[in-house]
């Protein structure tokens, strides 16, 4: 039961063509879940939740260059009410890249809180965009080794990080496969019912965090599994594996799942360009994982994400405590916040 607590994920929603499959009572629920006619959401904490969200809705009419130009707006706006999370973001550059003097790193932080606008407008595309419009902007690198990948039979694991294109990035990975993708509830529940029915409708299926074990039924059955898990979850369920040469809590579950089902680990990053199109890169599957060693697989992972990041960091997800456990407890390297 240990792995299974570890992995960020729960069960796998069939789309509406396969709802009869093995899912069963849980549907009831889940639609429930989905859906946005609740009379709850008509109370006045839900109105600023709406406004948001019908900009959002109207955003994806809007040429590419313009949703490129109001989302680095939203990000400068939208920066001095950032509070916390700019100084979460700001103290993980710090860490994470030593070798930038202090102006530089202000300005890369600067580009990180502009990009988190952009963030909403392509979360809004993910959402609601169509197929053909999407088609437009992308260009996909390595496709063929996604395809030799699901050859195999196994199941694949897509692995990628939380990258502030992530939302968009799966669903332009699922413009050419189908995928099931990885699900955590949001505090905000009417964004929680919107995000989960668009969510499910786009995708295969979602991995919710209440049943993991259909992560590995999906596997066993040759699906492909959208999965991100870089972030903290606690020491109990982690080893320490360095991240930017910073111990960071970091799951096993990743090649624990492997080991059971047999699945491929395909990487995979999407990077939004200077013009407002997007690149998806897939990486070929890899060879020799898991070696049976936790700490040793957990650190390719990182080592991996860390190079990816890399190439693009202010389009990294930096607003989240990564490094909030370490061997010594809790909080240590945010207490001055």
């Amino acid at each position: 039961m240990t792995l299974y607590k570890c992995l960020n994920a729960v069960s796998f929603a069939k789309r509406e063509t396969s709802r009869n499959d093995s899912i069963g009572a849980s549907l009831s629920t889940e639609h429930d879940l989905m859906s946005i006619f609740q009379k709850q959401f008509l109370h006045p904490r839900y109105w600023l939740s709406w406004f948001g969200l019908t900009l959002m809705r109207l955003s994806v009419y809007l040429p590419g260059r313009f949703q490129l130009l109001i989302g680095k707006t939203l990000g400068r706006l939208l920066t001095p009410f950032m509070g916390s999370r700019a100084k979460i973001a700001r103290r993980n550059i710090e860490l994470c890249f030593p070798e930038l003097d202090p102006s530089q790193q202000q300005i890369l932080l600067k580009k990180t809180l502009i990009t988190m606008g952009m963030m909403m407008i392509e979360t809004a595309m993910s959402w609601w965009a169509s197929d053909n419009s999407l088609l437009k902007r992308v260009r996909y690198e390595g496709l063929e080794h996604l395809e030799q990948a699901k050859a195999r039979g196994k199941g694949v694991i897509l692995l990628t990080g939380h990258f502030t294109s992530m939302e968009l990035g799966g669903r332009l990975i699922m413009l050419k496969t189908p995928a099931y993708v990885m699900f955590r509830h949001l505090k905000n529940r009417l964004f929680n019912a919107v995000m989960m029915r668009s969510r499910s409708f786009h995708s295969e299926g979602i991995v919710l965090r209440d049943e993991p074990r259909s992560m590995l039924r999906a596997l066993k059955k040759n699906k492909v599994v959208w999965y991100a898990p870089d972030q903290d979850f606690g020491q109990r369920t982690s080893v320490f594996a360095k991240f930017f040469g910073v111990q960071a809590a970091t799951i096993p579950a990743t090649a624990r799942m492997v080991k059971m089902s047999g699945a491929s680990i395909v990487p995979f990053v999407p990077r939004r360009e200077a013009d407002g199109s997007y690149t998806i890169t897939i990486d070929k599957a890899w060879e020799n994982y898991p070696t049976g060693d936790d700490l040793a697989d957990a650190q390719r992972i990182n080592d991996w994400l860390e190079k990816a990041i890399r190439q693009s960091p202010e389009q990294y997800l930096w607003v989240h405590r990564r490094f909030k456990t370490q061997p010594e407890g809790k909080g240590q390297l945010y207490k001055n916040l």
